[in-house]
């Protein structure tokens, strides 16, 4: 198990601020994205901002959830060569293709078809053939993609993106930003498990945070193996304890190493990241989860202004 600077951030808020806030705080709660959302936040006037947050998970939905058949991101998988997608999948691609570099290329959104393959998002735990892993590997790479403002064009055919990686804390930074320009500063926002907090809670402290225990088939939040304070950042996490099946004596996890085709074989069962923004933290936390512990170490050591929480 590897800590950095986390312990120093939960002293401070049990140091912080003793009297709490008189501001109303107001709690929204909903599904979206195929997933859950949890957004708490002040408002002296007590504003209801519910119907302008549904309206920022329709615009994401509509540019690239894989579930939507009119979605900008199924018709540029659709595509043959160009398309010109909208600014928010232009935005959530050029981020990608930066964290690709960042992570040695770890962070791959081309790997989508080989994810589907494996069955994870179907339950269907059958272990594709080895030509077929070959296959889809020789359609994989960022690469094979270019983006030119809001053109988006692919070297192949056969080449399609999957943002899922990324969009949950990229929606979230969406709806930071928007309380941000609301004059809003104490808020915690949670898409799908990807956090970003600013200010105080109704505690007049920093935002607690509990990270699960990497415990096969537990609830989240029943067994917690850390609670984290946060404030002017964001906190993903990222683990292969409960997506996963087992195949003759085999386990395999629901991480793709984009180099191979193939699930990874590591120690690392989760990490958690904080980091300035939800996007990029989501992004470095599935890359960690590709890389395994060692090189993730090594990265970090590389890269001082990125906090992380590793359990292996």
């Amino acid at each position: 198990m590897r800590k950095h600077s986390l312990l120093f951030i939960i002293i401070l808020a049990l140091i912080g601020c003793a009297s709490c806030s008189s501001k109303e705080y107001i709690q929204l709660t909903g599904f979206t994205q195929g997933t859950t959302y949890a957004i708490t936040y002040a408002d002296m006037q007590g504003t209801d901002f519910h119907g302008d947050i549904e309206q920022i998970f329709e615009q994401v939905d509509q540019s690239m959830s894989l579930y939507r058949d009119s979605s900008i991101i199924n018709l540029f998988n659709s595509a043959n060569d160009c398309f010109e997608v909208d600014s928010l999948l232009a935005e959530v691609v050029a981020l990608s293709l930066e964290y690709s570099a960042q992570t040695n290329g770890a962070f791959n959104i081309t790997i989508g078809p080989l994810v589907r393959e494996w069955g994870f998002h179907m339950k269907r735990d059958e272990v594709p053939s080895e030509s077929r892993v070959a296959e889809l590997l020789a359609f994989t790479g960022v690469d094979m993609i270019e983006l030119k403002g809001n053109t988006l064009c692919k070297s192949n055919p056969n080449v399609s993106i999957d943002v899922n990686a990324i969009a949950p804390g990229f929606t979230t930074d969406l709806i930071a930003d928007f309380f941000e320009t609301k004059g809003i500063s104490d808020y915690l926002v949670e898409v799908g498990g990807e956090i970003r907090a600013s200010g105080n809670s109704s505690r007049g402290k920093e935002w607690l945070v509990g990270v699960d225990k990497p415990v096969d088939n537990a609830l989240s939040g029943e067994n917690l193996q850390v609670i984290i304070a946060i404030s002017g950042k964001s906190l993903v996490t990222s683990g292969n304890y409960r997506k996963f099946f087992v195949k003759d004596g085999v386990r395999y996890s629901h991480t793709i190493n984009p180099s191979t085709g193939y699930p990874v074989n590591h120690s690392l069962l989760s990490a958690t990241v904080i980091d300035s923004t939800a996007a990029r933290a989501d992004a470095l936390a599935t890359s960690f989860m590709v890389m395994g512990v060692d090189s993730v170490k090594l990265w970090l050591s590389q890269n001082p202004g990125v906090e992380a929480y590793l359990v292996f």
